[in-house]
């Protein structure tokens, strides 16, 4: 279902029309999910049932378009995922469970390009490793598919700071991913030839915030 479809159903769900609801809870849950996973990890599913519960709750006061939509449940499963880590005695910061992050999906920036086609296993536990700030970056602007204002209201943060953030992270990324995974995944990446250069430590490769819009 495309973007104007998804659009027309969220406003009938708002309307009260269930099929709608489904319509927009299979678009939006397998990305909140596996940012909560990046929080909570096996309990993931316990943190999105509540956020669904609240979402249901007041969607009909809900406003804003598609892109506000999953900013917005994206701040609501934040807060139900700390809540959760509060009643359990919070983590490390950069405790972030490895297991419960997925493969994420290429984007048009050269850091993600790097990331394209990267064995899964290698990127996740480099992900669970970076910093929370980042990490949280990194999960919103790439599996949520949020911009970096909307981001940045999940986060209570100014977009330039998610930017910031989120392109560090991926910077990171790509410099530690080694060489012969990276190899290995470059021949299924269009863009990979083009991230070659960050992955290998060029020094002309970008070195701003920009890489991340």
């Amino acid at each position: 279902m495309d973007e104007d479809e998804l659009g027309r159903a969220l406003r009938a769900a708002q309307d009260g029309d269930e099929e709608s609801f489904r319509v927009l809870y299979r678009d939006v849950q397998p990305r909140l999910i596996r940012f909560a996973g990046a929080l909570v990890g096996s309990d993931a599913e316990d943190v999105t049932s509540e956020a669904w519960l609240q979402i249901a709750r007041d969607l009909r006061s809900f406003r804003g378009d598609l892109d506000g939509f999953r900013g917005w449940t994206a701040t609501i499963t934040r807060h139900r995922a700390l809540d959760h880590l509060r009643r359990k005695s919070r983590r490390p910061g950069s405790d972030l469970p490895a297991e419960e992050l997925i493969a994420l999906p290429a984007g048009g920036d050269t850091e993600l390009d790097a990331l394209d086609g990267i064995a899964t296993e290698g990127a996740l536990r480099l992900i669970s490793e970076l910093p929370r700030d980042q990490a949280e970056a990194v999960l919103l602007r790439v599996v949520v598919g949020l911009d970096a204002k909307s981001a940045g209201k999940v986060l209570g943060k100014r977009a330039g700071a998610v930017r910031t953030a989120a392109y560090r992270g991926l910077r990171r990324l790509a410099e530690r991913l080694p060489e012969e995974t990276f190899e290995a995944g470059a021949a299924r990446s269009p863009g990979a030839d083009a991230a070659r250069p960050l992955v290998k430590g060029d020094k002309s490769g970008s070195t701003g915030a920009e890489g991340v819009s």
